[in-house]
Order: C-alpha cells, then structure tokens, then sequence
C-alpha cells in the first residue's frame, strides 16, 4: 500500500509456501479503529500472495465509499487480512441455525444483487445468525428476510483474520 500511494513500483511478492495457495481474501483497512477500506475477492482462483496485494491496493485506491489512502494517512492506518475458505451453499429453504456467528461468513446472491459479510462483522455488532442475514442481504440491496426468499442463495465461509496491532 505505502509503494502504491508513494507511487513507487510495487514490491515482489513474499516467497513463503502460503503466499503460492490458491485462495480467496479480503483487505480490510481502519484508521483509527474506524472502517477506511475494504475489498476482496471471494474466488480460490488465484495465488494467495497476488490477491493480497491486489486486494490491498484496492482497498486503498478504489473502495467506492472512501477518497484514496493519502500519504499523510499511512502513519494512522491498519491493515487486517482474511483469508478465506471455500463458500458452502446452505440448502434451501435456509435454517439460519446452520450460520454460526463469528465463526462463519456469509454470502447471498440473487441475480445480480450479491453482498458478503466478513465473519468478525458479527462478532463486532454483537449480531446472532438471523440478524447477521438479515444484514447481508440489506447490503445486497434485498429485503431484511430477503434469505427466506426463494430464488436467494445463501453461502457461508470462514476466514483465517490476522493483521497489525492498531495501538495508533
């Protein structure tokens, strides 16, 4: 992120055995404690150290609901990885006691309204497993019960969360 907004060219990617998996991440940045960025990509169609990076400079530089990552900001602003497990599909109709939340997370799709919540979004706001859908499909554009619907597709995931210490 800092060889991005410095406009510098971007550092190799990382050598190590889990940078070559094929999975799929997100890149969450806060300053402050408070959201500043996030974007992923769900897939496992490419190599985890590549999504990283992409995933990093987007959540930087093109997050719709925030300006671009400034220099100035980089001293005040963290970054949290998820890296993500395959979606499981739940079977319809869905029985929200198959979502546990704060481990899993969860993906609704209907034509083209799609949406996805991290597992620790649940965690953060407290949320049980109808609330939690109940949200997702609201950031889908769908009804609150949207997930009852028939025609809805439901999908769960986890995510392994690692990141920096924001003590800023």
């Amino acid at each position: 992120m800092e060889a991005q907004v410095a406009g510098r060219p971007l550092p190799p990617l990382c050598a190590v055995p889990g940078a070559a998996l094929k999975r799929g991440a997100f890149v969450t940045i806060t300053e402050r404690g408070a959201l500043r960025g996030c974007i992923g990509h769900v897939a496992a169609d490419r190599e985890l150290g590549a999504v990283v990076q992409e995933m990093t400079i987007a959540a930087a530089r093109d997050d719709p609901r925030f300006a671009p990552v400034s220099r100035e900001e980089l001293p005040s602003l963290a970054l949290e990885i998820s890296v993500l497990t395959e979606c499981t599909r739940l079977p319809a109709p869905v029985d929200a006691n198959r979502v546990v939340a704060g481990r899993d997370g969860v993906l609704v799709r209907r034509e083209d309204l799609v949406a996805l919540l991290l597992p620790q979004v649940a965690r953060e706001y407290h949320w049980g497993p109808e609330a939690f859908l109940a949200a997702t499909c609201r950031k889908a554009g769908l009804p609150p019960d949207g997930w009852r619907e028939p025609g809805t597709a439901v999908f769960t995931f986890q995510a392994d969360v690692f990141g920096e210490i924001e003590d800023r």
